[in-house]
């Protein structure tokens, strides 16, 4: 079992999602993605849905605002917070693969962090999306478009870096490769650091 803490950034479309699973299954660490959506509900009351919306819109709305208005704190932000305690705990218990959320950024400090960002040409993502996850859309490059958008608008709002800039990541990864390939790839560079970290 690794002991790394493996933060995956995803083009939408990119199979970032299933790469990061099979990472987990390699290492044999827990895989993180919509357990940090449930645990935020728990920790805080709020359904699922409302958080899953909390996370595609930061910016602030008067409802959100009259209802935090309290603690100056928009739904978003709220959301955020609840997230990076989350994922900070997950953190701290041992080797673990974690699935967006700026958790690349969150973890800035951890040690033990391996951050990757999971990119592909723009045709395959529109097959997949369109094969795989059963999307329908008319203008589907369109769509794809506008996810990568609210993604890049979250994790830019919540940090001090750019989304998919290659220098907020330690390993960049093409899975037109071959989704296992990526998974390969990830694992021997997470086994290789942990070799070698005393070096």
């Amino acid at each position: 079992m690794s002991s790394a803490v493996i933060t995956i950034g995803r083009e939408y479309g990119s199979g970032g999602r299933l790469i990061a699973q099979r990472v987990a299954e390699q290492l044999k660490i827990p895989f993180y993605d919509k357990e940090i959506i449930s645990g935020v509900a728990k920790k805080t009351g709020l359904a699922e849905s409302f958080i899953r919306e909390a996370e595609r819109h930061h910016t602030r709305s008067f409802i959100y605002d009259l209802y935090y208005s309290t603690q100056n704190l928009s739904i978003s932000d709220q959301v955020f917070i609840a997230e990076a305690g989350i994922i900070k705990e997950k953190a701290a218990k041992g080797g673990c693969v974690i699935v967006g959320r700026c958790a690349d950024y969150v973890l800035r400090d951890c040690k033990r962090l391996l951050r990757v960002f999971v990119h592909a040409p723009l045709d395959q993502r529109l097959r997949r999306v369109r094969e795989e996850y059963g999307v329908q859309d008319k203008d589907l490059e369109d769509y794809v478009a506008k996810l990568d958008k609210k993604r890049a608008s979250y994790y830019n709002f919540f940090t001090d870096r750019r989304w998919g800039d290659t220098h907020n990541y330690d390993l960049c990864i093409n899975s037109s490769m071959g989704l296992d390939t990526a998974a390969d790839i990830i694992c021997h560079t997470a086994r290789n650091r942990e070799e070698h970290k005393d070096a």
